[in-house]
């Protein structure tokens, strides 16, 4: 029931899903609602999609953790809570991002040797996809948060976009490593001692350049520095669709590749390629859909997090963090 266009491409997402791959899709909402939009597919009755009902949804604009308290119907509680009794392996939600980040922590609780969950996300970058996190999880981090945060990081850069051994940057002001503040000092210090392939710092101007395949921030920076790129992609796109010289003079090579190119980079940035970002350090696997999500990047993030499932993501996590032992030293 979150997400701005929520229910109907919430349900054609998951349908697509069932269409596409083995995944067994459960919907959690109001019944009535819920089935009639199902009942619009002509196939729907073939497809492993079910209704669970819940009577409330946590809205965008309400604060989590009140909403959350209020509501025992509540959609997200009684997905997360199907998860936690093993009813489904996995949970996806387009809505209230925090009521998300609650009812999943409450329900599954937290990964052994990780304190903060982080949300995640896969950028394009002049080579392979890279990682950002944490994307608005945790505005207010210590240092060794962010050493958690650098180690799931590089175990999505494995699972999910297939890099060996990932190279983890820490976002910061300046490259050496005593600009930047209290946090990113510390976390520098503590980076360099850790059994990770740590570089040092990048500065935000080389997020998208590939240096490193893993970028570490707090939440209130990474939110920002995402919702930037995100708002410069539609400034870019505006000013193309408005210059009315490139649409007049469409016949002119020049003028043609310039649409082309345009459409090119706008699918290396589109979210809907990824669907989500997955909630790492929870004791399960949830990911995170922005609101304004298609119903093509609910699909592809139900994949995401059916794939996170298979692959264990979340015990890869917790061995990945005993392994680094004692890095605060």
């Amino acid at each position: 029931m979150g997400g701005d266009r929520a229910p109907r491409v919430i349900v054609a997402g998951a349908v697509a899903a069932a269409r596409r791959w083995p995944i067994h899709v459960t919907l959690v909402g109001p019944a009535s609602i819920l089935e009639r939009e199902v009942a619009r597919y002509p196939d729907a009755a073939t497809l492993p999609v079910a209704v669970v009902d819940a009577p409330d949804a946590v809205q965008m604009a309400e604060a989590p953790g009140p909403a959350l308290r209020h509501k025992p119907g509540a959609s997200i509680r009684v997905a997360a809570s199907l998860v936690a009794r093993g009813e489904a392996e996995a949970l996806y939600s387009a809505g209230n991002t925090g009521a998300t980040v609650l009812a999943t922590h409450g329900a599954l609780g937290m990964l052994r040797g990780v304190d903060r969950p982080a949300l995640a996300s896969a950028i394009p970058t002049k080579g392979r996809p890279a990682v950002l996190l944490d994307l608005g999880a945790n505005a207010v981090c210590r240092p060794r948060h962010l050493v958690q945060f650098a180690a799931m990081g590089v175990v999505y850069a494995r699972v999910a976009l297939g890099v060996d051994r990932p190279r983890v940057g820490l976002l910061s002001i300046g490259e050496e490593e005593t600009k930047g503040n209290d946090l990113t000092r510390e976390t520098h210090r503590l980076l360099k001692a850790a059994p990770l392939q740590f570089i040092g710092n990048i500065e935000a101007r080389d997020v998208y350049s590939g240096q490193s395949d893993v970028i570490v921030c707090d939440g209130f920076t990474g939110n920002i520095a995402i919702k930037v790129s995100e708002g410069v992609v539609d400034m870019v796109a505006s000013l193309i669709r408005a210059d009315a010289e490139v649409r007049r003079r469409r016949t002119a090579p020049v003028s043609r590749a310039v649409p082309r190119a345009f459409g090119r980079l706008r699918r290396r940035l589109d979210a809907s390629e990824y669907g989500g970002a997955p909630l790492l350090g929870i004791a399960g696997v949830c990911i995170v859909g922005h609101g304004r999500s298609s119903a093509r990047a609910v699909r592809n993030a139900i994949a995401l997090a059916a794939r996170f499932a298979r692959d264990d993501v979340a015990g890869r996590i917790e061995r990945e963090i005993a392994a680094m032992g004692d890095f605060e030293s």
